[in-house]
């Protein structure tokens, strides 16, 4: 974890810097758990967003990762029986995505996993802090 000094103001980087700690502590111990489901994290993440991206270009976008290694996974995912990849039905060129039934079992499962750990970590803080917490992260989530 990264000890900041709290005597003086934090920069913005350093302020990202402990959220993403954050995020990072929580996805580090839960690792295990979730390859115990036989998906890396990265592959959870792909799942958890199927149903918004169906289609491995928009998926490579919204996580960020790049398309190669995108369709590296789909295919891991497609013979672990998590997803099933279709031709999109206007363009022949492209591929449509979609949870199976272990697929969406296999990422809620995961998604308890995160629940589970988090919660531990929001429960170190108040009631009141909590909902601060949730208020300030919304209002930053908003794009300018």
């Amino acid at each position: 974890m990264n000890k900041l000094s709290s005597s003086r103001s934090l920069s913005p980087w350093e302020v990202w810097t402990l959220q993403l700690d954050a995020a990072m502590s929580v996805m580090v111990e839960v690792e295990p758990r979730v390859r115990a489901l036989k998906l890396e994290m990265k592959e959870f993440f792909i799942l958890n967003n199927l149903d918004d991206h169906p289609e491995p270009t928009d998926l490579a976008r919204a996580l960020l990762i790049p398309k190669p290694s995108v369709t590296f996974m789909v295919k891991r995912l497609e013979k672990a029986g998590y997803l099933r990849r279709q031709l999109h039905p206007t363009d022949l060129r492209r591929f449509h995505l979609s949870l199976t039934p272990p697929g969406r079992r296999a990422m809620e499962q995961a998604r308890d996993i995160l629940d589970e750990a988090f919660g531990q970590r929001l429960a170190r803080l108040g009631r009141s802090e909590r909902a601060e917490l949730i208020r300030l992260l919304q209002k930053m989530s908003i794009e300018p």
